[in-house]
């Protein structure tokens, strides 16, 4: 359960960050609003996990979900520049925190 937590957590921290690009500085309201409230339920939820997982991986996790979510938005719904290169090193931030979960599953 604490883990889904933290995937649920990384998938806010996207919206939080995409909102954050579609306030435009917090001169829009309505992504204002909705920035405020993904970053609260994403920092919610990452709290309610560490009660029960080390930090590290959990952290790992959250970050890693959030920076490929982000990523992978921009691309695809925000026009930012698709490259191999860019598909490539989002591609090792998910094999580097699988490989991270994966090395704390052993307790």
């Amino acid at each position: 359960m604490a883990w889904l937590l933290v995937v649920v957590a990384g998938i806010l921290e996207t919206g939080f960050a995409v909102c954050l690009k579609l306030s435009h500085g917090f001169t829009r309201l309505f992504p204002t609003i909705a920035f405020a409230a993904f970053a609260l339920g994403s920092f919610g939820l990452l709290t309610l996990a560490l009660r029960r997982l080390d930090v590290g991986p959990a952290y790992a996790v959250w970050t890693g979900i959030g920076a490929a979510g982000t990523a992978i938005y921009g691309m695809v719904f925000l026009g930012d520049v698709v490259s191999t290169l860019k598909i490539v090193s989002i591609t090792m931030v998910i094999v580097g925190v699988v490989g991270l979960q994966l090395s704390g599953a052993a307790r």
